[in-house]
Order: structure tokens, then C-alpha cells, then sequence
């Protein structure tokens, strides 16, 4: 029995996947539209326009902030963040979130922060939130969960596939806001874009490093971290490469340490439920959703060597996960 049946809270009519992922019917359908050219290029334009209509409707200006970062200087900072040693694994290199070149180019990370700050309006789209307080309830649902398992003290932090920085800052300012030790926290990802807008952002340099490698294979020490976070991460990789950051994490964080994800549930009756446009236009932009979406995920924090903790609905849409390395 996986670890997943083990600690099941699902009520008997509550499926653990949506119908629209995996081998369903409706799913394989789904993916023969995808696999159409002509097709999947609507659906990605269609895919773009809805995130920005729906950002710019509740005050998030998109194309402003892409047309001010173009302007700016933050290309220059390329070179210095780059790892030229870095060989890119094929996952990463596959067309995603409606960019041909996924998140190697400047439009991805110059879009990537009103991409972020529009993720609360749809958990909570009908409760008239702003974006700002839609925003801190979705990074305090998971700072709260992981608060409970955290380490008495926290000195090292690592946030694996940070894009921009948005996660990285809140974690670290969250935890730094609630003791009196330094707190060091790193900002991982595998695109030197991404890290060079979010060193632009970091512009009081809270963050000890912008480090651009791969999850599988930090560069960072043995039993050297307190608390790994993944947020938002895991949904965008294949399940090999998941166990691989795993099995990275285990061996970096010291004993106690926490591992936790954040990520979408796939048992979350709003998930299940999408309408058909929105989880076609979902699948169009998402290569590797139908793996993320039957990956029994506690199980493979378990074979990592973990123990596993705990797996919360966070919000609505999401679940946060906890494992901790004994």
C-alpha cells in the first residue's frame, strides 16, 4: 500500500485525479487536440490572452510591467549570473507555459511576475479579493503549514525553482520576521533569465545567492540546509526528475531538516471541476501535466529516504506537503 492510501483523507466519492489527465478518455482526447499544430497554436495564443485579460482586469497592468522591464538594465546582469558549465536537461528545453523556448527568454521571466501575483485571483476569484491580499493569503497558507514541521531555529533556507523571486523573498522574509538569527536563504533555478530579474528585485540583496543550477544537482554541501521548499515546482517536471530532486534534497538538508512542496492538488474539487476551455488551455501549456497528475508524490518522498508528514489542502486549489529528514 503506497503512502498516499495510507494517510488517505479523501470521503468515498472523492476521486484522486481529474478525468482529464492521465490515460481517461477524455484526457487522451484532450492530448490528440494538443498534438494538432494548427490547434495547439490557438490554444496557446488563447492561453496567453486569458491571463492577461484576466490580470489587467483586476489591476495586475501586464504589459506595462513587461514594457518596463525591457527598458531596464537587467539584461546586462545575464552574463554574471549565468553557469556556463550548466547542460540544460531535456526536460527543461520542451515549449511550456505558451513560450516556444519555455523559461530560456527574456519574455517568460519578464512576464513571470504578473503571471505570479495573478495565481491568488484564481483560487479565490469570487470573493472580490485585490491581487495584493489574494497574493499574501497564498504564500501564508503554505508559510503556515510549514511553520508546524519547521526546525526550532532556521538558518539556511534553499526555494528550488524560485523563477523571479517572489517565493524566495516571502519565505525568507517570513522567516526572518519571526527570530532573532541571520537567516540565509538561496534562490535556485535552471534559467539565468528568470535569476536575473529576481537579483533586479532583490534590491535590498536580502537573498545570500541567486544560484543557477539544476534541482538534481545543487552544488551545495551535505546536511548544510534547514528547510527546502519547491513551490509551484513540481507540476512543470517529469516524475524522474522530481525523485532526482529528492534524493538531492535528502542529502543536502541537515537531520530535521524539512522538505516542502506546494503545488496544484489533484483531489481539489476546483481542480476536478475546471470547465473544458480552461483545462484544454491548462494542458496546452503544461507538457507535463498528465505525469504530475498520476505521480503519487508522498510515496516518492518516502522512497527518498524522508519521513513523510503530512499532506494539507493549503487552499483551494493547492496542497502542501511535508517530509522530514530523520
Amino acid at each position: 500500500m503506497s503512502v498516499t492510501q495510507q494517510n488517505a483523507t479523501l470521503s468515498p466519492n472523492q476521486k484522486l485525479k481529474p478525468d482529464w489527465a492521465g490515460e481517461d478518455v477524455l484526457s487522451r482526447f484532450v492530448n490528440l487536440l494538443i498534438q494538432t499544430k494548427p490547434i495547439y497554436r490557438l490554444m496557446k495564443r488563447q492561453a496567453r490572452q486569458v491571463l492577461i485579460r484576466m490580470a489587467e482586469k483586476n489591476g495586475i497592468p501586464w504589459r506595462k510591467n513587461y514594457q518596463e522591464l525591457e527598458k531596464s538594465t537587467i539584461k546586462t546582469l545575464l552574463p554574471s549570473i549565468t553557469n556556463p558549465h550548466l547542460v540544460y536537461p531535456d526536460y527543461y528545453r520542451v515549449p511550456f507555459h505558451a513560450y516556444e523556448e519555455g523559461n530560456l527568454c527574456w519574455q517568460a521571466a519578464f512576464e513571470a511576475e504578473s503571471a505570479t501575483y495573478s495565481m491568488g485571483l484564481r483560487v479565490w476569484k469570487n470573493e472580490g479579493l485585490t491581487w495584493q491580499t489574494a497574493h499574501h493569503r497564498l504564500r501564508n497558507s503554505f508559510h503556515q503549514v510549514l511553520e508546524k514541521y519547521s526546525p526550532d531555529t532556521v538558518t539556511d533556507i534553499l526555494d528550488i525553482g524560485c523563477s523571479v523571486g517572489i517565493s524566495t523573498l516571502a519565505l525568507h522574509r517570513y522567516y526572518s520576521q519571526r527570530q532573532d538569527t541571520l537567516v540565509r536563504t538561496i534562490g535556485l533555478d535552471l534559467s539565468p533569465h528568470m535569476l536575473a530579474v529576481a537579483k533586479a528585485r532583490d534590491e535590498k540583496n536580502e537573498i545570500a545567492r541567486w544560484l543557477h543550477a539544476k534541482g538534481e544537482e545543487t552544488g551545495l554541501a551535505d546536511n548544510s540546509v534547514d528547510v527546502v521548499t519547491l513551490q509551484y515546482v513540481i507540476h512543470e517536471l517529469p516524475r524522474q526528475a522530481t525523485k532526482a530532486i529528492f534524493r538531492e534534497v535528502y542529502r543536502i538538508l541537515k537531520p530535521n531538516g524539512v522538505i516542502a512542496i506546494v503545488d496544484n492538488n489533484p483531489a481539489s474539487p476546483v481542480i476536478q471541476n475546471l470547465p473544458p476551455a480552461l483545462f484544454i488551455l491548462m494542458k496546452s501549456t503544461e507538457p507535463w501535466a498528465d505525469d504530475y497528475y498520476t505521480f503519487d508524490v508522498e510515496t516518492a518522498i518516502a522512497e527518498a529516504g524522508f519521513e513523510y508528514k503530512t499532506t494539507v489542502p493549503s487552499d483551494p486549489r493547492h496542497r502542501t506537503i511535508i517530509g522530514i529528514k530523520s
